[in-house]
């Protein structure tokens, strides 16, 4: 059965139907299908994008985390607005969102921390994100620094290093068909918690 995305199947909510759409990524596609591209850009309009992991949704918004000395992180300094992409080839469906950037509280950013793996905690640490480095040496050999300062030790959050939260202000479900006529419905915010829905040309 060709798959389809029609207009009664739609839940009125976007956070719901992402929702309803990310359990069956994660059912239909089990490796990472909490990937997603991040796009930002600069003041003066320089585009980059790459790979983050969502570690976190609801109706406040899309979670990552990551160095807030990034490439990433300046950008969204400068302007404080991005898109998140998620591909799942095994449903052929893709979703994008486009929305405001705020960083999470410190507090919620603690507490990830205190969940990810120590290895992980010491890269947070010993890894100066998007910076030159003059080879991998330098990289090991901090990472061995700070192995031996926290040893024993709880690792404490860098101050440098937290989440950031997409805010939703538009949303687009993508459904893919054998005859390359796709489903396409977006969401775009009117007024609080008011989305308008319409169906795309493919």
């Amino acid at each position: 059965m060709t798959a389809q995305l029609l207009d009664d199947a739609l839940d009125r909510d976007p956070f719901a139907q992402f929702g309803r759409w990310f359990e069956e990524a994660q059912a239909a596609q089990p490796v990472m299908p909490e990937a997603m591209t991040l796009a930002t850009a600069s003041s003066d309009g320089g585009v980059t994008a790459r790979i983050v992991l969502l570690k976190g949704f609801d109706r406040r918004g899309f979670v990552f985390y990551t160095n807030y000395h990034s490439r990433k992180a300046s950008q969204i300094h400068d302007n404080p607005r991005a898109a998140i992409v998620f591909w799942w080839p095994a449903l052929e469906r893709q979703v994008r969102v486009e929305g405001a950037v705020i960083r999470t509280t410190e507090q919620e950013s603690d507490a990830y921390f205190a969940t990810r793996a120590r290895g992980s905690q010491l890269g947070a640490w010993a890894s100066d994100q998007s910076r030159v480095i003059p080879d991998r040496g330098d990289l090991e050999g901090r990472a061995a620094e700070m192995s031996a300062t926290y040893k024993d030790v709880p690792i404490p959050r860098p101050p440098h290093w937290g989440g950031y939260r997409l805010i939703p202000f538009h949303f687009e479900f993508w459904q893919g068909r054998g005859d390359r006529l796709h489903d396409r419905f977006v969401y775009r915010l009117r007024d609080a918690k008011d989305w308008i829905i319409e169906r795309l040309a493919p």
